[in-house]
């Protein structure tokens, strides 16, 4: 693993050389003006980075990058990047961080910037400084500029989420969407700001520079908010289920392992990522019901379940959804919550529900939860092996599965992904499993 972040850190730090040699033989020359505007917005740059937030996956978030991109329109040239460069130094070195991250940070910051300029350049982009004293009619290089500006923020949102993917084995696709896709909108949002920020450089030089730095001081705060909410709301999650858990030991990861899985079964059938994200948080709390004191005593019996303990133990999808549905964001997984031991042939509960009746989100969570429940070891039986698996998933197809979702899974080259959490320790009798004729004992 270490091996291959190090190759991935060699290949930026070469790529950012490149595209940096390549700026300075493009636009060789040394203009004081540009030097000057370039200073004054990396001292921007500087107070902007210095109050970064943290991203999923272990990124960080900062809006340096809209003084930045001030200064490459500014200054088109290789002072933009040598700008870019000791800010990004400077911030290293005052974070103490590791020489990998260190490295990594500055390299993939000088590439993404550098890249852009050079789109920039090609695109018929030129300094903003030549548009000061222009006459009325001509207008700001827009086109170059939206180039200059998608450049940037593209590579270096596929540079860090590379990075962040190989050191924690993830993929690379959830990993981008993770930390891109959120704070897309706000990205967006800020072109407007880079634009004004650099036009109030042209116009009014540093003391109007800093006067809008305040606000960017309050978009900044706005991002850092924006992550800490859903942050916040995801380990509140993560706290109520771990709760729940608690209460039998037998069942720890249950909740979290259905999540991911169901993530990988929405993304397999091609729904989109918000799609999947509601999919995910669902499952999660799918079985949320259990908190609830009736079944503490039946979730702890070393025994088997007398028919009216299986009868209360049905009840727990509508204690589900009597939680969720508790809280107004989460009102659109209700029905995914109460209905993933709906069986695709009508023989599940609550409701009996059957065939395209059953909502999309319980069917994907009917997968995962069963895919668990298999590849966990059971008093009875070891844990299934994927060619096990695959084989009861055909044997129950059009039963207990939605056929259709079946049949894509079972064609994916990612199904194999639903293995990559090992095995799990034995369930004892009385946990609530779906209810796979093989389980039944």
């Amino acid at each position: 693993m270490e091996r291959r972040i190090r190759r991935y850190i060699i290949a930026t730090a070469i790529a950012a050389l490149t595209a940096t040699v390549a700026l300075i033989v493009w636009a060789p020359t040394f203009d004081p003006r540009l030097g000057e505007a370039v200073f004054w917005l990396s001292i921007v740059a500087l107070l902007t980075q210095m109050l970064n937030y943290m991203l999923a996956r272990n990124a960080t978030g900062s809006i340096s990058f809209i003084p930045f991109l001030a200064s490459a329109a500014v200054a088109p040239s290789w002072i933009a990047v040598f700008g870019v460069c000791c800010v990004a130094i400077v911030v290293q070195l005052s974070r103490r961080r590791g020489v990998l991250k260190s490295v990594f940070n500055v390299c993939q910051q000088c590439f993404s910037i550098s890249a852009a300029l050079l789109v920039y350049l090609i695109c018929g982009g030129q300094s903003l400084l030549a548009f000061k004293n222009a006459p009325a009619g001509v207008h700001y290089p827009y086109a170059a500029l939206a180039a200059l500006f998608t450049t940037f923020f593209a590579l270096n949102s596929v540079c860090v989420s590379g990075v962040v993917a190989i050191s924690e084995g993830k993929r690379f696709r959830d990993v981008w969407s993770a930390n891109t896709l959120g704070t897309l909108p706000y990205d967006l949002l800020s072109w407007p700001l880079i634009l004004g920020l650099a036009y109030v450089y042209v116009r009014s030089g540093a003391p109007g520079t800093f006067a809008l730095a305040v606000p960017l001081l309050g978009l900044r705060q706005l991002y850092k908010v924006n992550w800490q909410l859903e942050k916040t709301n995801q380990e509140l999650l993560e706290l109520m289920v771990a709760a729940i858990e608690a209460r039998d030991p037998y069942t720890s990861g249950h909740s979290r392992r259905v999540s991911e899985n169901a993530r990988i079964i929405a993304q397999i059938i091609g729904l989109g990522q918000s799609e999947v994200k509601r999919v995910e948080i669902a499952a999660l709390l799918h079985d949320v019901g259990k908190i609830h004191e009736i079944f503490a005593p039946i979730l702890q019996k070393p025994g088997r379940l007398t028919e009216e303990e299986h009868a209360i133990m049905q009840t727990h999808p509508i204690k589900s959804e009597e939680l969720v549905s508790r809280v107004s964001q989460l009102r659109d997984i209700v029905s995914p919550v109460r209905h993933h031991h709906e069986n695709w042939d009508g023989t599940g509960y609550p409701d009996g529900l059957a065939g395209e009746l059953i909502p999309l989100g319980s069917r994907i969570i009917m997968f995962a939860d069963t895919i668990d429940a298999m590849t966990s070891d059971r008093p009875y039986r070891k844990a299934l092996d994927e060619n096990a698996v695959r084989q009861e998933l055909v044997k129950y197809r059009a039963k207990q599965f939605d056929p259709t979702i079946c049949d894509a899974l079972l064609s994916s080259a990612r199904f194999s992904e639903l293995f990559g959490h090992g095995t799990h320790q034995s369930l004892p009798h009385t946990q609530e499993v779906p209810r796979l004729r093989l389980a039944q004992t």
